[in-house]
């Protein structure tokens, strides 16, 4: 059974940093990926960023870009975002979602249909 648990969100200053953790559990090799979404209260969720374990390619929206730094430790089987320059329109709860295989088409990697597996989410708020 494939988990996925976040961790790393909190309280920071706009300008500041976090960085963001999603431990996976139950893929059987490295041919998944990892796609982190957030959602803010009352707007839908948001894919910002994701990763191919394979093979390392990344994704960025452009709303992250720059700022948000997404990579991962094969051998703990752990995905990090590093969050950077942080805004308050960055507030909202984090979440890691997994993937068996690539998401090979590049406009679906930000789709939640695409992801099976999901987090629990973790909090972030930035305050102004």
């Amino acid at each position: 059974e494939v988990q996925l648990v976040e961790s790393g969100g909190g309280l920071v200053q706009a300008g500041g940093s976090l960085r963001l953790s999603c431990a996976a559990s139950g893929f059987t090799s490295d041919n998944y990926a990892i796609t982190w979404f957030r959602q803010a209260p009352g707007k839908e969720r948001e894919g910002i960023s994701y990763i191919d374990m394979s093979n390392g390619r990344t994704l960025y929206a452009d709303s992250v870009k720059g700022r948000f730094t997404i990579s991962s430790d094969n051998a703990k089987n752990t995905v990090y975002l590093q969050m950077d320059s942080l805004k308050p329109e960055d507030t909202a709860v984090y979440y890691c979602a997994g993937a068996k295989g690539s998401v090979v088409v590049v406009t679906l990697r930000f789709s939640p249909h695409e992801y099976k597996f999901w987090g629990q989410g973790t909090q972030v708020t930035v305050s102004s």
